[in-house]
């Protein structure tokens, strides 16, 4: 079929030629040949069937836009919904959505989005959740905007964030379970050497006490609540901005590399010593959340924007302590550890499907802005964490194996004092 002589022919069309030049239509306007393909849709337009008609309108009001013509281009998606409910319906209630948001009508564009949202496809439904978010935070309303988020990421809760604080909890509380005193020394059951840090266990290949520190906390009795209870509820508040950003499948990702982080670093430059505890994975969420903030710029609810804002502060403050006035009890390796690991995936890891400032509202053909590292480099960028990892579980291993010998890790680990984290 010559689609450029259908075009300029004229008389009604069958449904055959309407379908083949809107065929035409199409991959002109995707070769960039934009007349030829306004020159076509225009032919199909006002064919008797509404699918027909409504997909060579809605190609119509493309070309238009991709010539400038941006006042003719929205007019034209609005005969759209003039038809009958067609798939273009969907289509140009979000090219309108999209065309009052660069116009600055914000209300118009929220109220397009909805429409949008009602015919959206399931594969659809993320991304107009987000966008609606967005036009809701930037109207003033956060409880709205929140919702929106929360549902662009197929979540209502934070689950992964209350699971993990549930798993430690009940860990922990067992593990206290099992302690006894006596004498001349206290007998820690069998949850602690199980799932503790320790270092003569880890050179020997016992590789999940990096991930199961963070399950079990200190034994003193004056001083476990304490530790728990921090260690948890900062958790509870930097685990649901991060799963807010980067979703639950993420936030745990990075939960758990951080913790191996902090306890490859308490593994390779700690004191030799037994240790326990979360906050080597929470000061991971720390840096994700200190970086992610401000370099991609996701759009937060006014409760996630506080705690972003405050971490930095956080984390100053919780540094000080342990270097500061831990006496020595406090294991500051694992700190800086997951902190600076939380940082990397901060920077490397772009939120998947979250509205960021970075990130403009366009109309097809127009590019976006800001910060977006692509797979590729997310890739390299996780390679390069999990070698830096490896090579300091290897050169930590040599070296404990090197310096100290069997009996005297034995003995070490006898007079070790337990650090917390």
């Amino acid at each position: 079929m010559d689609g450029r002589a259908d075009a300029n022919t004229p008389g009604p069309l069958d449904r055959e030629t309407a379908l083949q030049l809107l065929a035409f239509a199409d991959s002109s306007l995707a070769a960039g040949e934009v007349e030829d393909a306004a020159r076509a849709y225009q032919r199909v337009a006002g064919f008797d069937d509404p699918s027909i008609t409504g997909s060579a309108l809605y190609g119509f009001g493309n070309a238009l836009w991709r010539m400038d013509r941006e006042d003719a281009a929205l007019a034209t998606w609005e005969q759209v919904l003039e038809l009958p409910e067609t798939p273009a319906t969907y289509l140009a209630w979000r090219q309108i959505a999209a065309a009052r948001v660069r116009d600055g009508s914000l209300p118009g564009a929220l109220a397009a989005y909805r429409e949008a949202d009602r015919r959206a496809p399931v594969a659809d439904k993320a991304e107009i959740a987000s966008r609606l978010g967005w036009l809701s935070k930037e109207m003033g309303d956060t409880r709205a905007a929140a919702r929106h988020f929360r549902r662009s990421r197929g979540l209502e809760m934070p689950f992964v964030t209350y699971g993990i604080i549930a798993l430690t909890v009940i860990v922990s509380i067992a593990a206290w379970a099992g302690l006894h005193e006596t004498r001349r020394a206290i007998d820690y059951g069998p949850i602690y050497p199980l799932l503790w840090l320790d270092k003569a266990a880890v050179a020997n290949g016992e590789l999940w006490r990096l991930v199961t520190v963070t399950l079990v906390h200190a034994p003193d009795p004056t001083f476990m609540w304490i530790h728990l209870g921090f260690n948890m509820y900062a958790l509870y508040l930097v685990g649901q901005v991060v799963e807010m950003i980067y979703g639950p499948a993420r936030m745990a990702f990075m939960y758990v590399l951080a913790a191996i982080a902090g306890s490859t670093a308490s593994f390779v430059f700690g004191p030799e010593a037994q240790s326990v505890g979360a906050s080597g994975a929470v000061f991971g969420l720390f840096g994700v959340v200190l970086v992610a903030s401000r370099v991609h710029h996701p759009v937060l609810d006014r409760r996630s924007r506080a705690i972003s804002a405050q971490v930095g502060t956080l984390i100053v403050i919780n540094l000080a302590f342990g270097f500061g006035l831990g006496g020595g009890s406090i294991d500051n390796a694992a700190h800086v550890g997951g902190l600076v690991a939380g940082m990397w995936l901060g920077l490397i890891l772009l939120p998947p499907g979250t509205p960021t400032l970075g990130r403009m509202w366009q109309l097809p053909g127009r590019a976006t802005t800001g910060i977006a590292p692509g797979p590729v480099l997310q890739a390299l960028g996780l390679a390069a964490l999990v070698l830096v990892l490896a090579v300091g579980l290897i050169l930590g291993t040599q070296a404990y194996h090197r310096n100290v010998g069997l009996g005297d890790r034995a003995a070490a680990g006898a007079r070790s004092t337990l650090l917390a984290r």
